[in-house]
């Protein structure tokens, strides 16, 4: 089989297509022949050599894929050989094959296609987990997204928008911004022109945001709390800014606001079983639907994975890069 590995850390030209030797689906586990995987954030920093694969787990990045099941391993009821799914890993699918644990894998939903679906584990458990089943985001509240027009903005303004909140987003451009607004954004920051908590102010009558998602850290956490409604959550789920920040603990409780810090890799085995059952009974049901969709910017060769990383690292895209062997 062959995989798109890491020989040395460094820029895209550092992701080398070589042969490995092939997967064998061990007890509990499927085997997949991979028809594409998602293209993430993480992937970057483990290509850099900052976030490497978790033991026991391929050298190699990839945390999401979409595939045909060609093994079952022994335990594993409610799959066979032939089937179609899509699968949330801690690393290694960047490869025409990979292991997964079973219960870590989600049929495709109707209507979605099997390279498409590649976009869907990842970001799906992303926004679920931290939007719904720590955030609690209902019907009625307001919920700000940085990013908006990410893999992991254009999922989380379809799932907020199913559920009957508000959405504001931030994103760089009147393009991206266009492109939340066709996906049901109401409330549209360009974060380069605009001063986004006096955005939100003036948009919600002074209140704020009752859940703000932010992927970007450093200095966004203080104005996050600035912007932030009374009772509010602030989720913070990377920091791409690379920098430390910091709160005003009294403004903070003056809002009885909270902050949580999440990463998904890093849960254990037990977490994202709960969170694969939540994603298969609550929100493939809003896919299947088409409420939520998979929102795709490019689809590129793994031959052609440079280029691919390269487009996730320019900030051009709109939605999730995709793989393809």
């Amino acid at each position: 089989m062959q995989a798109i590995t890491v020989p040395e850390s460094g820029g895209p030209d550092a992701l080398t297509l070589t042969e490995v030797p092939d997967r064998v689906a061990g007890p509990g586990e499927l085997l997949l022949t991979v028809a594409a995987a998602g293209v993430n954030r993480a992937d970057i920093n483990q290509r850099e050599g900052h976030y490497p694969s978790p033991p026991g787990a391929p050298p190699w990045p990839g945390l999401e894929v979409s595939g045909t099941i060609a093994a079952v391993g022994a335990g594993v009821e409610g799959w066979s050989v032939g089937d179609t799914a899509c699968a949330l890993l801690p690393a290694g699918g960047y490869a025409t094959a990979v292991t997964v644990r079973a219960s870590h894998a989600l049929p495709i939903p109707a209507g979605v296609d099997l390279i498409d679906a590649a976009a869907l584990p990842e970001t799906m458990a992303t926004v679920w987990s931290n939007l719904v089943m720590l955030a609690g985001l209902r019907a009625g509240e307001t919920l700000l997204v940085h990013g908006g027009s990410s893999g992991i903005g254009t999922t989380a303004i379809q799932v907020a928008k199913a559920l009957g909140a508000t959405v504001a987003v931030t994103a760089g451009s009147p393009e991206k911004l266009e492109a939340c607004r066709t996906l049901g954004a109401d409330i549209l920051i360009d974060y380069r022109t605009q001063d986004y908590v006096e955005r939100m102010l003036a948009e919600t009558d002074g209140r704020g945001a009752d859940v703000v998602l932010d992927p970007v850290g450093g200095a966004y956490l203080a104005r996050n709390i600035d912007a932030l409604a009374p009772h509010g959550r602030i989720v913070l789920i990377a920091n791409l800014s690379g920098e430390d920040g910091s709160v005003s603990v009294r403004r903070l409780m003056g809002k009885w606001g909270t902050i949580h810090g999440t990463t998904l890799r890093a849960r254990t085995d037990e977490e994202k079983d709960e969170i694969i059952r939540e994603l298969r009974a609550h929100a493939w049901p809003l896919v299947e639907s088409g409420a939520i969709r998979p929102v795709i910017d490019s689809r590129h060769a793994f031959s052609d994975a440079a280029r691919a990383h390269g487009r996730m690292e320019s900030s051009l895209h709109v939605g999730k890069i995709l793989l393809l062997p």
